[in-house]
């Protein structure tokens, strides 16, 4: 497909108004279907229909959740989020991002927010480990990037307060959170492979979301 058929079938697939709303929702995370059936509050065939269009048109993908098989994830193309122009985001008092353990994926996800925003971040785990993932340190370092070794992986119960923007960057810990995380990032565990290129992998990924996620927050009025 040449690129002026693509951003011909983009801009067709987008002639929705039901597609457009899913797009916004998906701009700031993944969305299992029948959570987006809930959120747009649609019958399932209407999401599958919708989602067809879109996948069709290379605007969105799906990905089988790690921890539940028979669950599956859709995520907007990247290339897709330089053509949408949604609202801005409220910017929140704190970012927490959560993972099962706080030792990979949430971990560097705190760094990287830190290096890219002057709003306060925390990492948080559902179930901790005893300490940060090697891999995770080692790849941190390699882009300038610090973790706090010294605190090591906190619970969510010790971390979280009300006023948290809440993001899960690990499929488990958004099935158990039961709606308590305010976006959800797809992110694959780069500890299971533990290859550098897997932990890179992961880098690039979550610097992606979170430059996304920055470039919509509204800015703070001089004064207000």
């Amino acid at each position: 497909m040449t690129d002026l058929k693509r951003r011909v079938a983009i801009f067709a697939a987008l002639a929705d108004p039901t597609r457009l709303q899913i797009i916004d929702l998906l701009t700031l995370g993944d969305l299992a279907p029948s959570e987006i059936e809930m959120l747009l509050k649609l019958r399932s065939n209407l999401v599958s229909h919708h989602l067809r269009v879109l996948e069709n048109a290379q605007i969105v993908s799906r990905t089988r959740s790690e921890f539940d098989k028979r669950r599956t994830y859709i995520g907007l193309h990247a290339e897709i989020f330089a053509s949408l122009t949604p609202g801005d985001v409220a910017v929140p008092h704190r970012v927490v991002f959560v993972c099962t353990a706080n030792s990979a994926r949430s971990q560097l996800a705190e760094a990287i927010w830190r290096e890219s925003s002057t709003i306060p971040v925390a990492s948080a785990g559902m179930r901790p480990d005893a300490a940060v993932n090697p891999g995770a340190i080692d790849a941190a370092s390699r882009h300038g990037l610090t973790i706090n070794r010294e605190s090591g992986p906190q619970s969510v119960g010790v971390v979280l307060t009300e006023q948290d923007l809440v993001i899960t960057v690990c499929d488990g810990a958004h099935e158990q959170m039961d709606g308590r995380d305010d976006l959800h990032w797809s992110i694959p565990d780069p500890a299971p492979i533990g290859t550098p290129e897997a932990f890179e992998r992961t880098i690039s990924a979550i610097t992606h979301r979170v430059h996304a996620l920055t470039m919509r927050l509204r800015p703070v009025q001089a004064g207000s």
